[in-house]
């Protein structure tokens, strides 16, 4: 092995072991079989597998929240193998070198990285391994490998005789690993592009999946942890005698900041839990709520902020247009609601630490509890269940922290758990942020300028601070500061905000609101210069883009131009992100008297590259575009006396079903790489749905969630 190489996959088996290394020149594929036998201290994580009893079994370092990835990545790589897909068993790794991204070294499941960033990593491990079975049968057969071709689990003879893959495994092993293994051309793909059942999907309707709020360890009690109301504040006092009568409270256990309750039970946990009857102090910010914040960021508009890729002088020529338009957007804190709450199982012991944890970040997961325990990375085992809903939400740590000190504490397996009102109070939000916008239009009334500035916290300085240079968060102006529009004069400022509210990655990050910013202040723009709302847009898109054949897709697939009743109107939004492109138009009709909005159909339109699995792509759509409309409509997080107000779905309403449109969801082709599906549906929706209010009222919405009252005609 090179000294340069960083990650190593490989298996473990008496068949055929395939390993891949990824290196600063590139993907390497190896033979780990001589490397084991040179004694070399690789980590065992499985990742191709075809063993002698016809087992092929690939292994996934992602987690599965319901988004299809356990379908998805194995297909990538049974499609290049040639295997029989009826007959391959996909299981979940556990947290190690093995199975941390190619491009972030981290194994994260988020960012719609999980395919499109393994897309060439896949292939070649499944290409690599049939050509090592091709090569075994051809010397078995005495032909040249080029007669042959593996389809099915098998190898086939030129005149028609095959040999299984798990007959030739054991031959095959002993073979060179093709350096640089063919890939498949994309008409010759059999599995992908086609949508064979998900895996997980028969043990959930049949109630046998068993998720992390579910599981049960030998010896386990149950945690739950009291955290204070108001940011900063710590417990004065608590009656810890009082939580101890609790039949089934088995130890009160203070914390840095907060207090546990462990119990035999979750009931008896949260009934101690409610009997430590804690007082708090006032905490930092005692006056925080929904005003005082209003205040900050409207202040904060009125600095200068850090500038974000800027194109040609955008203030000097607003100062020469004809025409200038000025517009404030504001966007809301916004929680994740995941279906299954937090938590977290740890068992610590004297050599090693387990975690059963429904996390979406099994290398942080490892990092956090080693940094606990003093145990070395590799002697933290993450076993990682089906996820109840991630969305950004389950990457945080604070769940494990707990499950981790508490298991330490108590000296037996500990699952801490979150109830909805935990998870609400005390979740890492989606930053709201306020955006003041300027545009220039000269006499043809073309755009000239674009000057858009804005006020939010920082992700990227809580996580990544290296991510923050001079004060600029990259996740604060994505979609905005990189926008698809080519314009000679663009300037994006961001303004970072040192706030008590803790903040995170929620479904496509910063493309929430900079994109409805630009989709619907591009809006403005072509209503202020008399231009249809679509033509505008390509008039600024380069020809041959995945962005104008979305556009012109949508048009033809939705009508765009056709004749509406009064109170009814179109409205479209396009965006690219995460390797993607992706837009919506919207049709909605508005009841001038009461304000009410109704959503009668959304028409979605994907470029993702290649669709690997194109039944989960419209799934993703369909489910973005229902989050989406829930966040517009909705969905905002509020504030009072120093923390949280929001407790629960009575005062976080989501979108229900009576309010879900007609979706239709188209995927266009263009081949080559997988882009990402899981984030890019989201941003569009609700600039399209905003858009199209405006063509039903004339009345523009610039607020999430939307304020319909707006609409009223007196």
């Amino acid at each position: 092995m090179k000294a340069g190489i960083t990650r190593r996959l490989f298996l473990k088996s008496t068949g055929l072991v395939l390993a891949v290394a990824a290196s600063p020149t590139g993907i390497r594929l190896f033979n780990p079989a001589v490397a084991r036998a040179e004694g070399k201290n690789f980590k065992p994580h499985a990742f191709l597998e075809i063993a002698p009893n016809e087992t092929v079994i690939i292994w996934v370092g992602q987690t599965e929240m319901g988004q299809g990835t356990h379908t998805g990545l194995p297909m990538v790589i049974a499609e290049e193998l040639g295997a029989d897909w009826q007959k391959i068993k996909i299981k979940m790794a556990g947290a190690g070198e093995a199975f941390k991204d190619p491009v972030n070294h981290m194994q994260v499941t988020g960012g719609s990285t999980s395919i499109r960033h393994r897309w060439d990593m896949l292939r070649q491990v499944g290409a690599a391994a049939r050509e090592m079975l091709i090569q075994a049968a051809a010397n078995e057969w005495g032909v040249a490998p080029s007669q042959c071709k593996a389809h099915k689990g098998k190898v086939l003879h030129p005149n028609g005789r095959s040999i299984s893959f798990g007959q030739l495994s054991q031959k095959a092993a002993a073979l060179p690993v093709p350096k640089k293994p063919e890939l498949k051309q994309a008409k010759d793909y059999n599995l992908i592009g086609t949508s064979p059942m998900r895996v997980d999907i028969p043990e959930k309707v049949a109630g046998k999946t068993v998720f992390g709020f579910d599981f049960k360890a030998p010896g386990m009690c149950v945690a739950v942890v009291a955290r204070a109301p108001a940011y900063g504040a710590k417990p004065e006092s608590f009656d810890q005698r009082a939580a101890m009568t609790v039949k089934g409270v088995i130890s009160v256990v203070p914390l840095k900041d907060r207090v546990a309750v462990c119990a035999e039970n979750t009931y008896a946990a949260l009934k101690g839990r409610e009997a430590l009857a804690i007082k708090w102090t006032k905490g930092s910010h005692p006056d925080l709520d929904d005003a005082k914040l209003n205040k900050i960021y409207q202040e904060a508009l009125a600095k200068s902020g850090a500038p974000a890729w800027p194109v040609g002088d955008a203030k000097a020529a607003l100062a020469r247009a004809n025409t200038r338009l000025k517009a404030n957007y504001k966007f809301p804190y916004l929680s994740h609601v995941p279906l299954e709450p937090m938590n977290c199982t740890a068992q610590v012991e004297k050599d090693r630490c387990r975690l059963w944890a429904p996390t979406q970040g099994q290398t942080i997961a490892q990092k956090v509890a080693a940094g606990i325990t003093k145990l070395p990375p590799e002697k933290i085992e993450v076993i990682t269940p089906y996820v109840g809903g991630g969305f950004g939400r389950r990457i945080e740590w604070a769940v494990l922290t707990d499950a981790v000190l508490l298991s330490q504490a108590m000296k037996r397996p500990v699952k801490v758990i979150w109830t909805r009102e935990d998870d609400f109070k005390h979740d890492f939000y989606r930053p709201a942020c306020h955006t003041y916008v300027e545009g220039g239009l000269d006499s043809r009334g073309r755009i000239t300028s674009w000057f858009q500035k804005n006020a939010a916290s920082s992700i990227m300085q809580r996580l990544f601070p290296r991510a923050v240079k001079n004060g600029l968060d990259p996740t604060g102006v994505e979609g905005a500061g990189n926008m698809i529009y080519n314009l000679p004069n663009r300037l994006v400022e961001f303004i970072l905000l040192d706030l008590p509210i803790p903040v995170g990655f929620l479904r496509s990050v910063g493309h929430t609101y900079n994109i409805f910013t630009v989709e619907s202040f591009m809006d403005e723009l072509a209503a202020e210069a008399g231009k249809d709302p679509l033509e505008f847009r390509l008039a600024y898109l380069k020809k041959g883009s995945r962005e104008r054949r979305i556009l012109n897709l949508l048009g033809q697939k939705a009508g765009w131009g056709k004749k509406l009743p009064k109170g009814r109107g179109l409205g479209l939004a396009v965006s690219t992100c995460y390797e993607s492109t992706v837009g919506h138009v919207a049709e909605v009709s508005v009841d001038l008297k009461t304000g009410q909005v109704k959503v009668h159909k959304l028409v979605a339109a994907l470029d993702c590259g290649t669709a690997v699995f194109p039944d989960a792509v419209k799934a993703q759509i369909e489910g973005g575009a229902v989050m989406a409309l829930s966040i517009a409509f909705k969905e905002r997080v509020s504030f009072a006396k120093g923390g949280v107000a929001t407790a629960n779905f009575d005062d976080y309403p989501l979108l229900t079903m009576a309010d879900v449109p007609e979706i239709e969801a188209h995927l266009v082709g263009s081949g080559g790489k997988a882009g990402g599906v899981g984030e890019p549906p989201i941003p569009t929706v609700a600039p399209a749905v905003a858009n199209a209010i405006f063509a039903a009222s004339g009345v523009r919405l610039r607020e999430l969630p939307f304020d319909t009252q707006k609409l009223k005609k007196s």
